[in-house]
C-alpha cells in the first residue's frame, strides 16, 4: 500500500506518491460513479470507498508538507508544489499544515 514508507524518499518521490494518489482517487470517484449510475449502492459504501481513497491523497500530501526540504532550491520546489496543489484543486490546508508551511516560508532568505 502507499502508506508503507511515505515519510521516507526525495522530494520528488513524495510528490510522485502524492500524483499516483490523486490519480488513484479520481479513478476510484469515476469507478463507482459509474457503479452508482447502473445498480443501487449503499451511501455507506460508496462515502467509506470515497474516505478510504482520499486516506492515502491525504497521507501522500502530508508527507510532501513535512518533508524537511535539503535547501533553498527544494523549499522552493516543495512550496511550488503545494501553491499548485491548492490553486488547482481548490483544496484548503488543515491550520497545522499552514503553519508548517509559513514557517518555511519565513525562514527563507533572498
Amino acid at each position: 500500500m502507499m502508506k508503507q514508507g511515505m515519510e521516507d524518499g526525495s522530494l520528488f518521490e513524495k510528490m510522485e506518491r502524492h500524483i499516483a494518489a490523486q490519480m488513484a482517487t479520481a479513478k476510484t470517484v469515476r469507478e463507482w460513479d459509474e457503479k452508482r449510475a447502473t445498480e443501487p449502492v449503499s451511501p455507506v459504501i460508496y462515502a467509506g470507498a470515497l474516505a478510504a481513497a482520499s486516506k492515502e491523497d491525504e497521507a501522500a500530501r502530508l508527507s510532501i508538507v513535512m518533508h524537511k526540504p535539503a535547501d533553498r532550491n527544494e523549499s522552493d520546489r516543495k512550496l511550488e508544489y503545494l501553491a499548485a496543489y491548492i490553486l488547482t484543486t481548490q483544496a484548503a490546508l488543515d491550520p497545522k499544515e499552514m503553519e508548517v508551511i509559513q514557517t518555511e516560508a519565513d525562514n527563507l532568505t533572498v
